[in-house]
């Protein structure tokens, strides 16, 4: 008997090791996909914010600059310091943080893809990845021209500022910082001694991010047999607000909404959660992604920097409050579109299609602008 338990519990202990080391690849994957992002388009992405010349242009380039690096933090990050330095004004900072909502969420759709050899799952996460862009469109759609006219988030934005004047900032604890830098920091040393290292490592972080994924996968599948679907159905995602409030926790922790979001997916491919869960969740990372340039601002003591930090919480808590009534409306479209993707492989192809025109095309009309 005695035996038996020891044997349960070294396989119980060996499968928490193998969760962990696989949790662990999945987020070094997502984190260096970000990082290679960075490395090609961080330079051009500052360039692009730049350029700006009016409301509708800046848009535009929030959404390639931010598709372009992954991360709406790092934008939001780049408009503050530009508006700060007064190479950019606060009516033009604003649609360009609204922008940056958009072009954030390629990763999890990305991951998604991981679940493509099976066509059940590959609908369920497709639809649980697009959810977020759906809301996001929406909430520009709304929000942009009601900015031009009436400028409500600039004015909140400038109240809050007004009310949080004279905090200090500080810097956030980051967990992931201090577990996935160093290796980071060495692949990008091994692979700086090839000849094309940053495509080489971008084509890297990819199969590290579908091997992980793959495994992940599988580790779900055999953990929805025991109590993992009870635990997130009963706790983590229980009704909507404790899905929204876990969705701000996660992101402020991580500094990534990216990283939160996609960390979802592969529950949602499994059948654990549904897209109606997902949805406020997605939500609280809209606001959680906030706090690293709201906190960077704070730090800087600028007054025009912490209004523009504040402009994009404002944007996010303005959309969450007159589109959530509607949440039926991204729900419903968002699994549509990974119902009609997973049926072929030529539905699939025109809605990837669709949506690489949505975060790189309108690059084109800057120039029209």
């Amino acid at each position: 008997m005695a035996s038996i338990l020891d044997n349960k519990t070294v396989k119980a202990f060996l499968r928490a090791i193998l969760i962990i080391a696989i949790l662990y690849l999945f987020l070094l994957s997502i984190k260096l996909l970000g990082y290679t992002f960075k490395s090609f388009g961080k330079e051009f992405a500052e360039a692009l914010i730049t350029m700006t010349s009016n409301p509708f242009s800046g848009l535009i380039i929030g959404i390639v600059a931010t598709s372009l690096i992954q991360s709406s933090s790092t934008t939001t990050s780049l408009v503050v310091g530009l508006v700060a330095g007064g190479a950019l004004t606060l009516d033009t900072a604003i649609p360009i943080i609204m922008g940056a909502n958009i072009g954030t969420t390629i990763t999890n759709s990305l991951v998604s893809f991981g679940h493509i050899t099976n066509r059940v799952e590959f609908k369920r996460a497709f639809g649980a990845s697009i959810v977020h862009d759906f809301f996001n469109v929406m909430a520009v759609m709304v929000l942009f021209p009601i900015e031009i006219f009436f400028q409500p988030i600039k004015k909140t934005a400038i109240w809050l500022e007004a009310v949080f004047s004279g905090a200090g900032g500080y810097e956030a604890f980051n967990p992931l910082k201090y577990i996935l830098d160093p290796a980071i920091k060495l692949l990008s040393a091994l692979f700086d001694l090839l000849p094309l290292s940053n495509i080489l490592l971008l084509i890297f972080s990819l199969f590290l991010l579908f091997f992980s994924l793959t495994r992940l996968v599988k580790v779900i599948r055999s953990l929805v047999i025991t109590k993992l679907e009870i635990i997130v159905n009963k706790y983590l995602f229980k009704n909507a607000l404790i899905g929204f409030v876990f969705g701000i926790l996660i992101t402020t922790i991580v500094q990534s909404s990216s990283v939160t979001t996609s960390l979802i997916i592969p529950l949602a491919g499994a059948g654990i959660i549904t897209v109606a869960q997902l949805f406020p969740y997605t939500l609280g990372a809209n606001i959680g992604t906030t706090v690293t340039a709201l906190l960077a601002a704070m730090t800087t003591q600028n007054h025009i920097a912490v209004t523009v930090a504040f402009s994009h919480l404002a944007f996010n808590v303005f959309g969450i409050v007159l589109l959530y009534p509607f949440k039926f409306i991204p729900i419903n479209l968002a699994i549509w579109v990974g119902n009609k993707a997973g049926e072929s492989t030529r539905n699939l192809t025109l809605f990837v299609i669709i949506y690489i025109l949505i975060h790189f095309i309108p690059v084109f009309f800057i120039f029209l602008t």
